[in-house]
């Protein structure tokens, strides 16, 4: 679906780090939870075949397999196959001492490493992975004569997310009276900040009232701020029964002025209720007020 495969101008990970401490043995199940599927299969089967390929050379340096060419690495790769992977043909066997030690020390490592591969991939798989969506941009409009920003929040599976809570967060820049610039964050409290269930299309809504931080700010004032919003959703999901989470950002000039999403919601001559997602991310334009001045931005 087009509306499924549109994606934000920027992402989270524009930050670069240095300096940072590595704890590479501590963080290698971290790693292997958060990498794709097909880089943790490789990276296993990688793992396995340069295990097998280590024993063959001890194999080959030992000359204790039977039947075994002399000096060839492919057969003393093959009978380190067969012996981690317990299959025993029984055409090649350890005839030394040192040879049935690397057997014995082979077999141990072959029931670490295959728990180990285990579990990751079992974890993997029972990992319950969201595909929440938002809005590529924010709007404000007046809403019953209140400026209000608007974004929306969906869920692209055939499921609910169950008690969907939302929460939003205004980060910008300010400077101190010393002259220090740092970032702040601030909360933006939504009219409705949680639903039960949460299917498809979710429209939420802050009023841009005194007390909120938006409250007399305007398009070249949130540039100037480099502000940010960071929106953050977490539920469970009904299928799963898992916790289910998902965040995204929107730039200052993610935020369009004087424009509102238009209705993805309508009903047929038939009375049957039509939910159209090919709407989800349009923008449709506000007149200008003498309270709200700004016309729909061109982008």
């Amino acid at each position: 679906m087009p509306w499924l495969r549109r994606k934000p101008l920027r992402t989270d990970n524009d930050i670069r780090v240095e300096n940072a401490p590595r704890a590479v043995a501590q963080d290698l199940y971290h790693a292997m939870m958060a990498a794709p599927w097909w880089v943790a299969l490789l990276t296993i089967v990688g793992m396995f075949l340069a295990l097998n390929a280590l024993f063959a050379l001890c194999y080959m340096a030992t000359h204790g397999v039977a039947n075994a060419r002399e000096g060839s690495f492919v057969d003393a790769f093959f009978f380190s196959v067969q012996t981690m992977g317990t299959i025993g043909y029984g055409a090649m066997y350890p005839v030394s001492a040192i040879a049935n030690v690397l057997v014995v020390a082979e077999a141990v490592v072959s029931l670490v490493v295959t728990a180990m591969a285990t579990g990751i991939v079992f974890a993997k798989f029972s990992q319950s992975q969201s595909r929440i969506f938002f809005s590529n941009e924010v709007a404000i409009a007046p809403m019953n004569g209140i400026p209000t920003l608007m974004f929306r929040a969906g869920n692209a599976r055939n499921n609910q997310i169950v008690e969907a809570t939302l929460r939003v967060v205004l980060v910008r820049t300010e400077r101190t009276s010393e002259g220090v610039t740092f970032y702040r964050m601030y909360d933006l409290p939504l009219v409705r900040e949680r639903t039960p269930a949460l299917y498809r299309s979710w429209t939420a809504m802050h009023s841009i009232v005194p007390g909120s931080m938006l409250y007399g700010e305007t398009p070249a004032s949130l540039k100037a701020s480099e502000t940010e919003l960071m929106v953050t959703l977490i539920g469970t999901d009904d299928t799963s029964l898992q916790s289910v989470h998902a965040r995204h950002r929107y730039t200052d000039d993610r935020i369009v002025w004087g424009a509102r999403h238009a209705d993805v919601l309508r009903e047929e001559a038939s009375g049957e209720l039509v939910l159209d997602l090919s709407k989800f991310h349009t923008l449709l334009p506000t007149e200008p007020t003498e309270e709200f001045p700004y016309p729909i931005r061109t982008t």
